[in-house]
This record gives structure tokens, sequence and C-alpha cells, in this order.
């Protein structure tokens, strides 16, 4: 093997280099166990550091428990609001009302007041009972409840009896706004053991599915089955949706008005009662439900007239111990820290204005507008002005071989365009599936064959206005019957967005304030651009979410500092709200017999104006027609207010949303409205007021998403024209428009069709609006030629803030 490298042998790879070294790594017994008993004792010390953790974090829940059952159920808390609603017109809550009541009351001989202390219980509570039929009172008291106990009467012959028609739209109310600890009672149960188990049995089987997993049914015909489910309750831990814990609320147990001197349409509201949720500052803003935003005067705090210990002669509340109460002390708004009472910003017209432009400056403004409007002409090489201006502008054509197609965006008759993504609409905008072709290929086949007499005069040139009117007619029922679908003349189309273009108005102006855009998605739209007045009205956030975070943490700090200028929680106080007009105030002082009358503390900013936007779903039982900008009662929470809405699309990939004219049922929509600031988590109730003077009713349920003054809510038209003459890919389009001049300026603009083709628009033909279109495929006959337009819809302006002001 001459001339190869001699084969070595590599050493082996071993753990160990030698035998020698292969007992160092052995451990001896004795440091074995060492290492062995400091494993374990890291291993106990492990486990004892995870056994503190949780022993420690049991403490906290145990400790943050207590305090809870202790705010919610001491003698410094407020009562605790029990309502009492029937299930069916044939449930009688007064009595159930009356037995409970006389369970807690001491001393019985008395007019029971429906607030009572119970020694025995060591319970206080208020005790509501909701009229059947009256909606508004039922939402009230439901927003306010502390436990809501459906009674249902086992009487009823089925099952779908035991729940009406009213009890089944009130429960889907209660639980849009966001049921608390709920009960269910049974009544009129038989005497005789085994039936009256039966029976109960039944109706459990029959509304456990109407209800929460954790409620409970309990009988409630004798006074030992109210007093069985007393003991209960004193001891259950009550739950209370999220969005009534932000904000201090007050049940006013007395409402009065003390007229003010100075000015005799307006008085000062005194609302009495206790502190709910958080304390609640003098200097804050408070709403009242249904009369509006006001500021206090001052916060007098007031003796308990119903103490849990039993050291009065009497227990329960009623009129004379409110007027009597001792008044511990009064605390005064300081005017350097109150939160002022702004609801509308105050523009300045003459703010970003211009000075006016002299005679001299618009004349010659108008010089260089005409000159403008002369249109560019390629000249043959050597032609001089004198001579163009003998050539003929007919053969400016395509017969002079020179087109200026590329050049649509400097036409001063051309309409605004908005840049985006090349290409054409996008499959959102045109409502065909089959657009997925080459773009490029309508530039590449402009030099095809022209259609046949397109400079001869288009047929119905010389057609009256009704003339054209009738054949627009016949050509559109024709495109319905090829379609399979028969369309009256004024009945909904295929197409909602279609719309006709007006004989009498050019369509320049008509659709002004329309513009074309290349993509719905990508192509861009300026939120700032051409705002409405309203929007010098409103207030805006640079950051929402950091602006809330703020507000909230604001509002937290001063409830643990625990000043002096609030009523503290579970106090009995009495609030003066001033400047509330005179016929608002005695509206209050007449609805507070049926209806409780709410007083809830708004946080900052939440007094101002601004564009708010609901998640929002039509109501099942509502069956008329929602339009937008229909005038509506939004009940956000505790507050309410007067909106005229707008329904809108919610697309997720794009900052553009479509807007809807009717609020469709079945899912859901956005609904913008300009209305005072809340902070959400927020509940929304939309009542839509009847015809006459009757009860509203329920339109549609929903909830608070966010408050964006530049969300871009576009409302889109399709304007329609029919093909004439086809060749190929060309087409001569008739109807859209009704004079050369809208064409020219609506050009840009690109064009489809119901079938699925994508076009532009290349030149006017005739006098009377026809014109010339491009497709990038075959056109057929039948087919429908549309162009999409689209401009930004903004909320209606309400002209009543408040119910209570309609």
């Amino acid at each position: 093997m001459g001339g190869s490298r001699a084969q070595v042998n590599k050493p082996h790879k071993t753990r160990f280099s030698s035998k020698s070294s292969r007992n160092i790594h052995k451990i001896s017994q004795k440091d074995k166990n060492r290492i062995a008993k400091s494993n374990r004792n890291v291993t106990q010390g492990a486990r004892a550091a995870r056994l503190q953790r949780s022993k420690m974090l049991r403490e906290q829940k145990k400790e943050a428990l207590l305090k809870e059952k202790r705010a919610s159920s001491g003698s410094a808390s407020a009562p605790r609001v029990i309502l009492l609603f029937p299930l069916s017109a044939s449930v009688n809550v007064s009595s159930l009302a009356e037995d409970i009541l006389r369970l807690l009351s001491a001393d019985v001989s008395r007019a029971l007041s429906s607030t009572v202390a119970s020694s025995e219980y060591k319970l206080r509570a208020t005790v509501l009972h909701a009229p059947h039929g009256d909606l508004l009172s039922c939402m009230e008291m439901a927003k306010v409840a502390d436990l809501i106990a459906f009674v249902a009467s086992a009487t009823e012959q089925s099952t779908c009896d035991y729940i009406d028609s009213f009890g089944s739209q009130c429960l889907s109310v209660f639980r849009s706004l966001g049921l608390p600890s709920t009960v269910v009672f049974i009544r009129d149960l038989p005497t005789e053991l085994k039936r009256r188990n039966d029976a109960k049995k039944i109706v459990t089987s029959s509304l456990t599915s109407e209800f929460p997993e954790d409620c409970k049914f309990y009988p409630a015909d004798t006074k030992d089955d109210l007093h069985k489910f007393m003991w209960l309750f004193k001891e259950q831990r009550l739950t209370t949706p999220h969005w009534r814990n932000q904000r201090p609320y007050l049940i006013a147990q007395k409402v009065d008005m003390v007229p003010d001197d100075s000015s005799p349409e307006k008085c000062t509201l005194l609302l009495t009662g206790y502190t709910r949720a958080h304390s609640l500052s003098v200097n804050q803003l408070v709403h009242v439900s249904g009369a509006g935003d006001f500021q206090l005067s001052r916060i007098e705090i007031m003796k308990d007239p119903i103490p849990l210990n039993a050291r009065k002669d009497h227990n329960a509340m009623d009129s004379d111990d409110i007027q009597d109460a001792e008044i511990i002390r009064s605390v005064a708004p300081d005017p350097s820290s109150q939160e002022p009472f702004l609801v509308e910003n105050v523009p300045d017209p003459l703010a970003g204005e211009q000075t006016w432009p002299t005679e001299v400056e618009m004349a010659e403004a108008e010089r260089n507008q005409k000159q403008k409007r002369l249109r560019k002409r390629a000249l043959p090489r050597g032609t001089s002005e004198y001579q163009a201006a003998w050539i003929v502008d007919d053969a400016d054509g395509e017969d002079s071989g020179v087109e200026n197609d590329g050049d649509d965006d400097e036409d001063d008759y051309g309409m605004l365009l908005d840049e985006g993504d090349s290409g054409f609409p996008s499959q959102e905008d045109t409502n065909n599936p089959d657009f997925e072709e080459d773009q490029a290929s309508l530039h590449l086949r402009d030099s095809d064959e022209e259609t046949e007499n397109d400079s001869v005069m288009m047929e119905g040139d010389n057609m009256t206005r009704e003339q054209i009117e009738d054949e627009i007619k016949k050509i559109k029922e024709a495109h319905a019957e090829d379609e399979g679908i028969y369309v009256f003349w004024m009945s909904p189309r295929e197409f909602p967005d279609e719309v006709d273009t007006p004989l009498d108005v050019p369509a320049r102006k008509r659709f002004a304030k329309y513009r074309g855009l290349k993509s719905f998605r990508t192509s861009s739209w300026d939120p700032k651009e051409s705002l409405p007045p309203e929007y010098a009205r409103i207030f805006a956030f640079d950051n929402f979410a950091r602006t809330q975070k703020h507000v909230v943490a604001k509002a937290l700090k001063v409830e643990q500092e625990g000043r002096d200028d609030c009523a503290p929680v579970g106090s009995f106080a009495r609030f003066y709200i001033k400047e509330v007009p005179f016929h608002v105030a005695s509206k209050l002082c007449a609805a507070s017999r049926t209806a409780p009358i709410v007083l809830c503390g708004l946080l900052q900013h939440e007094s101002k104006m601004s564009v708010l936007h609901f998640s929002i779903k039509k109501h099942d039982s509502y069956d008329a027609p929602i339009k937008s900008k229909e005038e509506l009662i939004f009940h956000v929470g505790f507050r309410q207010f007067v909106a005229r809405p707008i329904f809108s699309t919610d697309n997720i990939n794009s900052d553009k949303h479509k807007m809807e004219r009717f609020l469709h049922a079945g899912r859901f929509s956005i609904a913008s409205i300009y209305a005072p600031i809340s902070f959400p988590p927020l509940p929304l109730i939309a009542l839509k007021g009847a015809a006459g003077a009757g009860t509203p009713a329920v339109a549609a349920v929903g909830s608070l998403r966010s408050i964006d003054s530049d969300r871009i809510i576009l409302k889109k038209i399709i304007l329609t024209g029919y093909p004439q003459r086809v060749s190929k890919l060309k087409a001569t389009v008739r109807y859209m428009f009704h004079n050369p001049e809208d064409v020219r300026w609506f050009k840009p603009v690109e064009v489809w069709t119901k079938c699925g083709r994508r076009g532009r628009v290349k030149e006017p033909v005739g006098t009377h609006g026809a014109m010339k279109c491009i497709f990038n495929g075959g056109l057929q006959q039948h087919d429908t030629v549309c162009m999409s337009l689209y401009k930004r819809a903004y909320p209606k302006w309400p002209e009543h803030r408040f119910p209570a002001n309609v």
C-alpha cells in the first residue's frame, strides 16, 4: 500500500482518562447523607413557604369577606333593597310585601313603611314591589335592587302561564342590565304536604332554565316559610353588577323642592336617603334619573332615623322621621375644587378663519378658473395657436390619434378620488365574488376597436323628462324579471344602496359631498376633514384608556382618604341640588310615588358631550323598524338621555365602517350618538316612545363600547346605468347621468357590474349623459353598470337632552 497514510487509532473516548480516576467521583456515605439531608431541608422549606403563602391568601380572603359582610349587613351599612317582581299578572305581590314587612317590624300596630329594621334578624331592609305593566318603574327598581325576588304562582294551569309576556320582557331587560342576587318565591302552594312538594317540584323544573344556576326556590305562603328565608338571607353574600359599584348612588326616601327667589323658573331639589357603593363628595357633579346633570349646593349628614339597635320606640321609617331627623353636620362645596358644570365646548366662530378676499382677488380667481377649464389639446407639429383656434373640438377625439386617458386626476371636471391601493374596488365594495382578474388588462386594451357610431347622437336625446322616467322604469323592471325577482317601482331593491340620479339637478351638485374609493378597506380617509359644526361643541380624548384609568384612580384615592367634604357610605344624608328647572322638579315629585328617584355621582368629565359608540341589538319583542337618526331614550346605567343614533357595521380589519339605514334584527350593530361622556362598562336599554303619550317600548339592548370622535362612518350610494351597445370589452352606458359634464366629473371613479365585471369611464357620448366604458371582460346586455360613492355620516344632535325635558 505504497503512498497511503498509515492508519492511526484514535484514543477511545471514555468518561475517565485512567483507571485511577474512575473512583474519584464517588461520594462517601457520610457525604451522601449530608447532601440528602440538605436537599430534604430545601424541599421542606419550599413546601413550608407554599403552605405559608396559601394560609396568607386564605386569611386575606377571609378578612375581605368579613369586611364586605360587615359593610353590607352591619349597623353602619345602608338597608338592603329587596325587589318583589311578579312573573305574571295573577300574582299579588302587595300582600307578600306586607307579610315581609310585618315579619321584620317589631311594632305591628304602626303603619308599615317600605324600610324597616329588625333587631331579631339584625337586618335592615327596604322592600319594593314592582307594578305589573309599568316598564319604566320596574327598570328603575331593578337598577337599585340588591336582591330580586321573582314571585310565581303555583295555581297556573300550564308551565307557559308561570311567566307572561310582560314578565318575559322584563326578565330579558333585567339580564341586559345585569342581574344581582336572585331568588324565586312560590306562592299559592297546596296545604297538603305531598301535593305541596309535587307542586313545588313542577314549578322549579319549569322555571329553572330562566334564572341563573345559583338561584334558589323558596315557598312563601306562611310566616314560617318567610322566617326560614330571612335567616338564610341574613347570612347570604349578595352580588351586584360591576357597573353599579363604580359610582356612588342614592335611592331617595323623600323628594322635596324649594323655590329659588332669584329665578322663578329654577328651584332647589332636595333628595334624602342612604349613600351607597362609595362616598359622595359635595364637589362632584350628580345625575338625577331622567332630569339631567347638576351641581350640589350643600349636603346635610343626618342622624339615622332607623338604627339597627332598638333604642327607639319604633323601627319603621316614615316621612315625619325623615323631616325631624337631627342634622349632624353640613358640608358646603369648595369653589376651588368643585367640578365645573361644563356640558358643551364654546367654539370661537372666527378661530382659524382668514380675511375676506378683495374684489380684485376674486376677479383674478375667476379669470384663472376660466383659463383652467380650457382643455389642453395635442396639436400637430408646426400648428400655431391661431390655427388651433379653427380646429373643431370633435376632431380632438379618437380620430386625431391622440388620447389623454391617463391624466384623469388633473381634469377640472373630475371629482375627488381617494388614493389607496392600486387596482379596482375590492370584493366587499362591489358585492361581486369574481373580482380577482388582472387589473392591468383595462389599461392595455385601450386601442381596441370602438363601438359603432360613437359620435352619432344617442337614441333618446330628444325624449322628454316623463319619457325618460318611463324608459328607466321599464328597464329596471325588465332587469328584475331577468334576475328572477319581480320588483315594483317603489319597493325595496336587491341593492338597497341604489339611488336614482335626478333629472332636474346635476349629479355633480346633488352628490357633491360624495367621493370614490379605490378600496374601502385600505384607502385613506382623514378623520379631521370637513367636520360638521357639532364637532366644535364636543370634547375628545387624546388617549381615552389612559384618561379613564387616571379618573378611576383619582376617585379611588378620594374614597380612601375619607375627606370631610364627602358623605360616607351608608350615611343618611340630604342632598341639595341647585338650579333644577321648576317643571322638572315637579315631575320628579310626582314620579316618586310610583318609582324610585335615583341620584348618581358622576366621575370627572362625565358631564361633557362627546361621541359615544354602543354595541346594540334589536330586542326580540320589538317588531317595528328602527331607522337611523330616530329619537330614542337611552338608559345607560343610572343615567337617562335622549339621543338620535346612526347605525353602522363593525369592521375589525378596517378603520372605516359602513352606515346602516336601519337597525337589523338578529345581529349586533354599532350605534353612534352625541351624549354625555360615560366610562365603560355600562349596560344600555334603548326605549322608543309611542306615537301618542303612551309608555315607551324596549327597542334595543346593548352596552357601551367606546368614546371616539374619530370613528369614520361612511354612507354608501350606488348609481346605476344600463348598457345600450356592447362591443367586446367596451360598452355605451346610459341613464347613470343625464349630461356630459356629470360624466366628466365622475370619470375618475371606477365602475363595476352586478355580474362581476370591473371597468372605468372613458369619455361621454352625446349630449344626454351617455358614456363609453371599458371593462376587464365581456359585458352582457342585461347587466347593470354600478358606481359606488361614499360620504361621511354623523349622528344627529338631539333636540332634548333628557327625558324629563321633553
